[in-house]
């Protein structure tokens, strides 16, 4: 609702206008009654605290927040990073937030942005809140997608496509002799997951020879969720075994490495190959250096504070989709080697005890 007012909020909540503003500043002083329905109020008429508006009197907000999907990710730091660096230029300072892919974190730091009235909002959502970022634009405040593509074209984006990119990682695997394919990731409510499996299975449809794609789904896009997953690998027959792990991030990438290194079983690239995505600078230091498709992540965050900006100086322009390819990096963990080959190691195979 727009133009809500703290009298307003007292008038829904039966409360004085003081009571208000104590809950507001200092709910301790308050009755728990008296708070829960202030707050109740609040949020019923959508209500939103502006503690920057003596600020923003004397001038524009020098700040833009960022809300990131999985802060643990390097790849999003590197974003971050190329946000901040691209800020710096023009005297602006980020606020950031991580949503670790929870909703209500993630409807937390947009309205904790909205109440400080930043100049804009760079956000890679989890869920569809493309209402939500309506109603930042209707306050003035714009906001750009970051490393999530904008199908509807309501907003700004800046992505990597990463169908092409789960083509380009099969289409290696392939070249490389492998047949069967596991794509390991998660969850499967994230877009970025999907479009990777996707685009995995694309290839594996275009390939002269038959493919099968597996799917081993994880709870998490995280390092733990991959040596969970490679140990469901190595519990299973050896002949039921993939001879090649897609893997939806490089995090995921390397707990698969280590489950399969660690248990010495299975060779690395010989008997089973691991490809991921990202490149993380992790990526090339592990046991087995990682091959994995590089995503561009600073300049990523550039270019989306760069549309940022650009909108708040001119809020009708037309929003526009910049979507970068990714680049397949190679290294060991999937170098060539015949299908099924497993007599001795490639250099820099490891078996690991």
């Amino acid at each position: 609702m727009a133009g809500v007012r703290i009298r307003d909020v007292a008038q829904h909540a039966g409360v004085s206008v003081g009571t208000v503003s104590n809950v507001l500043n200092r709910p301790g002083d308050v009755s728990p009654d008296s708070v829960e329905r202030v707050n109740r109020a609040i949020e019923q008429l959508g209500y939103v605290r502006n503690d920057a508006a003596r600020k923003l009197r004397a001038g524009v907000s020098t700040t833009v927040g960022f809300v990131v999907l999985d802060g643990q990710n390097p790849f999003f730091t590197d974003v971050v990073r190329g946000a901040e660096d691209e800020a710096s230029s023009h005297n602006l300072a980020i606020l950031y937030g991580n949503t670790d892919e929870d909703v209500a974190r993630e409807r937390m730091y947009l309205d904790l942005f909205e109440e400080q009235q930043v100049r804009g909002v760079l956000i890679s959502p989890y869920g569809d809140i493309h209402s939500r970022l309506e109603r930042l634009r209707a306050r003035g405040i714009p906001a750009v997608l970051v490393d999530r593509f904008s199908g509807d074209g309501r907003f700004s984006s800046v992505s990597v496509d990463s169908v092409a990119g789960g083509r380009m990682a099969v289409e290696h695997l392939i070249g490389t002799g492998r047949r069967r394919i596991a794509f390991v990731g998660g969850p499967f409510d994230m877009q970025q997951v999907r479009d990777r499996l996707a685009g995995a299975r694309v290839a594996a449809e275009n390939a002269a020879t038959p493919v099968e794609i597996e799917v081993l789904a994880t709870e998490a896009p995280t390092v733990e969720a991959g040596v969970v997953a490679g140990a469901r690998i190595l519990a299973r027959p050896r002949g039921d075994r993939p001879d090649a792990l897609f893997a939806a991030n490089d995090l995921v990438a390397l707990g698969l490495l280590q489950a399969l290194v660690v248990d010495g079983r299975m060779l690395v690239p010989d008997e089973i190959a691991i490809i991921g995505f990202d490149d993380i600078p992790f990526a090339g230091a592990a046991a087995v250096p990682l091959s994995s498709m590089r995503q561009p992540s600073r300049m990523i965050g550039r270019t989306a504070l760069r549309i940022l900006l650009e909108e708040t100086a001119d809020p009708d322009l037309i929003r526009r989709q910049t979507v970068f390819l990714p680049e397949l990096v190679v290294r060991r963990s999937t170098a060539s080697t015949a299908a099924g080959a497993s007599a001795s190691a490639t250099p820099g195979a490891i078996r690991g005890r």
